[in-house]
C-alpha cells in the first residue's frame, strides 16, 4: 500500500498539462464506446463464444463485458472509483486478449485489447489523477 501511495503522490506532482487526465478520459471513452459496440453487435460476440461454452455462460460473459464497459467507462471518464472500475475491467480485457489471440486471430483487435489492458493496469496503479472526482472528494473531506 505504501508503494501505491508513493506512486500516486509522484503521479499527482508530475502531471503537466493534464496528460494523465487525457489518457484517463480517452480510456474511459474508448471503453464506453466498446460497450455500445457490444450492445449493438451482440450476435457477433455470441457467435464467437458459442462453440466454446454453453448458452448460460455466453450470456453471462456478454452481459458482464457490456455492463463493465458501459458503467466502468463513464466512471473512468469522471475519475470516480477509478481503481475499482479498472479492477472490474481487467478480467474482461484479459479475456479479450485471449479471445483475439487464441480463438479468432484478428491483429487489429488484439492490438486494441492489449493496449487497453496495458493502459488499464497503468491507471490501476497510478490512480485517477489530480483532476478527478476522486481527488476532489478526497480534498473536500
Amino acid at each position: 500500500m505504501k508503494a501505491i501511495t508513493k506512486l500516486n503522490k509522484w503521479a499527482n506532482s508530475h502531471n503537466p498539462l493534464f496528460i494523465l487526465d487525457f489518457g484517463r478520459w480517452f480510456l474511459g471513452g474508448f471503453l464506453f464506446m466498446k460497450g455500445i459496440n457490444f450492445t449493438t453487435e451482440s450476435q457477433y460476440l455470441q457467435d464467437l463464444l458459442a462453440p466454446k461454452g454453453d448458452f448460460i455462460s455466453t450470456i453471462f460473459i456478454y452481459h458482464y463485458v457490456t455492463l463493465a464497459h458501459l458503467g466502468g467507462g463513464v466512471l473512468i471518464v469522471f475519475g470516480l472509483l477509478t481503481r475499482i472500475s479498472l479492477a472490474i475491467q481487467i478480467p474482461a480485457l484479459v479475456g479479450a486478449v485471449a479471445v483475439n489471440f487464441f480463438i479468432a486471430m484478428n491483429p487489429q483487435n488484439l492490438i486494441e485489447a492489449s493496449a487497453t489492458l496495458l493502459l488499464s493496469v497503468f491507471f490501476l496503479f497510478v490512480g485517477s489523477g489530480k483532476h478527478s472526482a476522486d481527488y476532489n472528494l478526497k480534498m473536500n473531506m
